[in-house]
């Protein structure tokens, strides 16, 4: 992250900054997010060289989860997670709607049966002595 903030640009390419804040591990990743729609810049879909200015709110979607961020911070260098998390912030909302929908996916992979495949020969020797019992 930029020490100085008067030496910080006034703009930054779309796809550098979601792998500068962290959303993405590879540039190339996020341009292909910007490409597909999966992130948004103030509602619209975006080229990844779009130009992102402070005050902005971006909608990035993985997985499922939609995340929406207000830019705080530009950056066009990737640096620690402590740093990445100065350059935005999350809605309320968005927190909220997150958190409710890990808690649903967590519910129901707790519900699901916790078989690994098939059966081993010795459990599958175990239920045919258990299904043939008198």
């Amino acid at each position: 992250m930029i020490a100085d903030p008067a030496a910080a640009p006034a703009s930054v390419r779309f796809d550098k900054w979601l792998w500068a804040a962290r959303f993405y591990r590879t540039r190339s990743l996020a341009a292909r997010a910007a490409e597909t729609g999966q992130a948004r810049i103030n509602g619209y879909p975006a080229k990844p060289a779009h130009a992102l200015r402070v005050g902005d709110t971006v909608s990035v979607r993985k997985h499922g989860i939609v995340q929406d961020v207000a830019v705080l911070a530009l950056s066009d260098r990737r640096g620690s997670a402590t740093d990445a998390a100065l350059l935005y912030r999350e809605s309320p909302a968005s927190v909220a709607a997150r958190e409710e929908e890990l808690a649903r996916r967590r519910a129901a992979a707790a519900t699901e049966p916790r078989f690994a495949g098939r059966p081993t020969k010795r459990e599958r020797r175990k239920l045919t002595d258990f299904l043939n019992e008198p």
